[in-house]
């Protein structure tokens, strides 16, 4: 990320490296996004069931194990939130960011609007101890029919009620580029945009086919002196893989949070055209992908 999505600490650069190392900053090194996996470094995601029955409001009660097969009671927070907890159906319809309360003993517990079908539930924690954020994920069965969306196409616009967020910038596989996210409020720019978890927004980029997880920094602060409220909202994401993803924007106005959602895919090399005098044009082709390789 909602955030979203990436949870990394703004004034905390070590958790913020971390963050990045753990999250789609992978990426640079030929890693995979968060998320994949129910278990990492010693740490699982468990839920109490898997198989939900049908109903709209559901209730999901859930833990994270530690390496001595313990639940973690003891996590450092990140964009105020001790665990940020997303879930997603399999067709990308239905993303929620929510913050689910915490016991004692470690267990967690929130409320999800879920339809039936197959979901991912993703946990975003950084556990005390731990060097680092881990995305872990599980998918969990929503009993009823199923009726799959389809994927929505592509589009540099999104619409929320009133409110309509234009995006700006692509996503390159292995490198980091900026995303610039400008919301308007019945076409006028909004500037007055309120903090939302220590950032203006939080984006929450999936990628479709696996529901592969990208930690995605906003740019900035409320407080910084320097990063003002709106209309624009900036981020650093990195796509580790060509393809197509899907964004979330979480961003709170007029003490609403709402989200925007995006379907892009990844901006790629011209395809090299078969050439009359074969090295010259080639050479072009394969050095912009050697610019992403570098990364």
């Amino acid at each position: 990320m909602q955030n979203h999505t990436g949870h990394g600490s703004h004034d905390n650069h070590t958790t913020h490296a971390d963050h990045d190392a753990h999250g789609a900053h992978a990426g640079h090194g030929g890693g995979r996004p968060g998320g994949l996996s129910v278990s990492e470094g010693g740490y699982t995601l468990e839920v109490d069931s898997t198989v939900l029955a049908a109903g709209a409001r559901q209730h999901v009660g859930f833990r994270v194990t530690g390496p001595d097969g313990r639940p973690v009671t003891e996590f450092v927070a990140e964009h105020e939130k001790e665990l940020h907890f997303i879930a997603v159906r399999r067709d990308t319809a239905g993303f929620q960011h929510v913050h689910p309360v915490r016991d004692e003993k470690g267990d967690w517990s929130t409320e999800l609007d879920l339809e039936p079908g197959d979901w991912r539930f993703f946990t975003d924690i950084h556990p005390a101890g731990h060097d680092g954020t881990l995305t872990l994920g599980i998918d969990v069965a929503v009993a009823g029919p199923y009726d799959p969306r389809p994927l929505p196409e592509p589009a540099r616009t999104a619409r929320t009620g009133e409110y309509g967020v234009t995006l700006d910038g692509v996503l390159v596989p292995g490198e980091a580029s900026e995303l610039t996210l400008t919301v308007s409020r019945n076409d006028r720019p909004v500037t007055d945009l309120e903090p939302y978890l220590a950032a203006y927004g939080h984006l929450v980029a999936l990628r479709v086919g696996d529901l592969g997880y990208l930690h995605v920094h906003p740019e900035g602060h409320p407080g910084d002196g320097v990063t003002a409220p709106g209309p624009g909202i900036s981020f650093m994401a990195v796509a580790p893989t060509a393809g197509t993803y899907r964004l979330y924007l979480d961003f709170q106005h007029d003490g609403v949070v709402r989200t925007a959602e995006f379907t892009v895919r990844t901006a790629e090399a011209a395809p090299a055209p078969v050439p009359a005098h074969g090295d010259h044009h080639q050479g072009h082709g394969h050095g912009h992908h050697e610019h992403h390789g570098h990364h």
